[in-house]
């Protein structure tokens, strides 16, 4: 195989990239440039390589665009139940089964889970650190422990599979040529056996700091937080002697704060059912997002329609838009990233490069990998310990999915050689990327937010996490050469 000028200055454009995430900067500048580079020396025309930037661009947003379609319903079903005091009533009978610090890191922990798998730790943490790490606090859980039940379970577990709304197995797939479901149902078994053994070691070094009821040290601390049980029962008396038009968006936010979770639940019952029945309806392709997506979709509508009839018209629209901002916030830096390894496939370059039918389609980043089979040892062990140091380092931006386009293009590529299945190696990267740049043992990265609610220092946070959670990847990691 003959490489040209093009496949080295795609090279030396990717190690570019990898040292600016080692530096913890941001990579759509190299990205873009990169991408021109690449395309201008390839096609041998500058305006070739202008219209590769903007092709690129577009060629990646349409191979995510479900995935902004699916954080904008969820978003906006979120924003629309805040509207009815939803949000809240679903979660507040949890705070009763919090009877003690031990009973209360677990609850913590299940429920951040089972949010975070539907609405993304970012607008879920707002919502369980407000109302539950008072509580269990109050229950005796130290509020460094509460922080870190969030962290691994929001951050950690539920965003490393992204298993309902699937955007980070997309991205990993889409990259990796692989089939997404693939990707997913590996992820999720890998986010399991992660999240599970970082969760259970931070529980162990937690639990001889677990409080009794008359500990002064939890006053202390729900001091820090501002929570006064007082206030938010005179909150609670003024919201229940309200007018009519509270008492009615009342008697809907407990009816939707029962049939959102209800509607989850079924979809999720549904899915697995159909998963081990053999009938998958169409899931196996993509379309499990789409029918989450239109579930929320219509809750949405329900939800706006009970809170103001007539003026959910108008509500419905502002609540979509804040979805699609929040979309385009968390998800629109991937786009470039993205484009420029998708520039790297053969896949995806053809059409990029604007090259006829008939013409070569060059596949930059899988011809680099073949060419350097001879020099690189063709072990599956460290091929899938590569594959996760590079997740991890591309996770030190603080973004965790931005990393994911070039770890799955390094799976695929690699995959031949070390005999590892593409998947595989894909859903690895992603475990590196997500529990780093998720918001677990980085100190710049979300891991702010929950440090911020439970009022402890983000620094000692990120480092209590560290060694729980690179156990569970490293644990994760070789169970996934064993058993694939």
């Amino acid at each position: 195989m003959t490489l040209t000028a093009a496949h080295w200055l795609y090279a030396l454009v990717t190690l570019v990239i990898i040292v600016t995430m080692l530096f913890r900067r941001g990579v759509v500048l190299p990205t873009l440039v990169g991408t021109l580079l690449v395309a201008s020396v390839y096609k041998g025309s500058f305006v070739g390589g202008l219209q590769a930037i903007f092709n690129a661009n577009l060629v990646a947003a349409k191979e995510l665009f479900s995935i902004f379609l699916i954080i904008t319903f969820m978003v906006a079903l979120l924003h629309s139940l805040k509207d009815l005091g939803a949000d809240k009533r679903m979660i507040a009978p949890i705070q009763k089964v919090m009877t003690n610090g031990h009973v209360a890191f677990w609850v913590l922990a299940g429920i951040t889970y089972l949010i975070s798998l539907f609405f993304w730790p970012t607008p879920a943490v707002p919502l369980i650190g407000a109302l539950l790490i008072p509580a269990a606090i109050r229950a005796g859980l130290p509020a460094m422990g509460a922080a870190m039940a969030i962290a691994l379970a929001g951050q950690g577990m539920a965003l490393s599979s992204d298993y309902v709304m699937q955007v980070a197995p997309m991205l990993s797939a889409k990259a990796a040529g692989v089939d997404k479901a693939l990707v997913a149902d590996r992820g999720m078994i890998l986010s399991l056996i992660t999240g599970g053994t970082a969760i259970i070691l931070s529980y162990v070094l937690i639990a001889k700091q677990m409080r009794k009821a008359d500990d002064q040290a939890i006053e202390r601390e729900l001091g820090v937080l501002g929570s006064d049980q007082a206030a938010l029962e005179m909150a609670a008396a003024s919201e229940a002697s309200g007018d009519k038009t509270v008492t009615r968006l009342q008697k809907w936010g407990k009816l939707f704060a029962v049939l959102v979770p209800l509607s989850m639940l079924a979809i999720m019952i549904y899915m697995v059912q159909t998963k081990f029945s053999g009938r998958m309806g169409g899931f196996e392709g993509g379309d499990g997002a789409a029918f989450i997506g239109g579930v929320a979709a219509l809750l949405l509508v329900l939800a706006s329609v009970a809170y103001g009839r007539v003026h959910a018209l108008d509500k419905i629209g502002d609540h979509i838009t804040e979805g699609f901002v929040f979309a385009f916030k968390a998800m629109g830096p991937v786009v470039p990233i993205a484009a420029f390894f998708f520039l790297g496939s053969g896949d995806f370059a053809g059409s990029i490069l604007s090259l006829g039918k008939d013409a070569a389609v060059p596949s930059f980043l899988f011809d680099l990998v073949k060419s350097a089979q001879a020099v690189v040892p063709s072990s599956g062990f460290l091929t899938a310990f590569a594959i996760l140091i590079v997740g991890i380092i591309t996770g030190l931006d603080g973004s965790g999915f931005s990393g994911l386009p070039l770890t799955g293009g390094l799976s695929g590529a690699l995959a031949g050689s070390s005999r590892v299945d593409p998947a595989t190696l894909a859903a690895i990267g992603q475990m590196g990327a997500v529990w780093t740049g998720g918001g677990t043992i980085i100190a710049w990265s979300s891991l702010v937010a929950v440090a911020g609610f439970a009022g402890v220092s983000v620094i000692e946070l990120a480092r209590k996490n560290f060694l729980p959670v690179m156990a569970g990847l490293v644990l994760s990691t070789v169970i996934a050469l064993v058993i694939w």
